[in-house]
């Protein structure tokens, strides 16, 4: 009879833990949306040889899903309209926006889709799909998550930083001219350059 008590007192404590597990190791990701009057997404291409020409995209939505404890990520994807292109040069804008470059009417936005990511010493190493001008390809970015934050109105926040960098040509950007110097007008590397803060979605 001891016996008995003894083997059911144990199966209710195994019972017990098992029920707890899901709320410890298999808890679900948030979702974090992108605060584009709080993130900056920059891009930088060579000018001339002799110097870069930074611009900005001010029009995007996005999200991220994941575990701000365990500082895991379950996906990554954010969208952005061309239109919103800003180099401080409205001539020069014009010119990116028109068929030389991403050609706006026929390629309106950009998307970008996370596919895998690892940590680093560093920070985070992430690999995704962008689909810009017509074309997908896998680019890579490399950055850090910067912490978790309330601000005063209740809303809960995170930070993140990335840089990464493409060749234009691979996207079917091949505008160009040739200086004098044997120079071209537009580099094709394209570095990118993104601080992004995202406000936790409340249930």
């Amino acid at each position: 009879m001891l016996q008995k008590r003894r083997k059911s007192w144990f199966l209710f404590l195994w019972f017990g833990a098992v029920a707890c597990l899901p709320l410890t190791v298999w808890a679900e990701p948030a979702r974090w949306n992108v605060d584009p009057d709080h993130s900056t997404v920059e891009f930088r291409v060579a000018h001339m040889v002799v110097s870069k020409t930074t611009g900005r995209f001010t029009d995007y939505a996005g999200f991220i899903e994941m575990d701000a404890e365990a500082r895991t990520v379950k996906a990554i994807e954010v969208t952005v309209k061309i239109l919103s292109l800003n180099t401080n040069h409205e001539k020069r804008d014009m010119h990116l926006r028109n068929v030389d470059f991403f050609d706006v009417e026929r390629y309106p936005t950009m998307t970008f889709k996370m596919k895998s990511y690892k940590k680093t010493d560093e920070g985070y190493t992430v690999l995704g799909e962008l689909m810009l001008h017509g074309v997908i390809k896998e680019i890579t970015l490399t950055g850090s998550y910067n912490g978790v934050a309330k601000d005063p109105w209740g809303n809960t926040r995170a930070g993140f930083s990335a840089e990464g960098k493409l060749n234009r040509k691979e996207f079917g950007m091949v505008w160009n001219k040739t200086l004098d110097s044997g120079g071209l007008v537009v580099g094709d590397e394209v570095q990118i350059r993104l601080e992004i803060e995202c406000i936790k979605a409340k249930p």
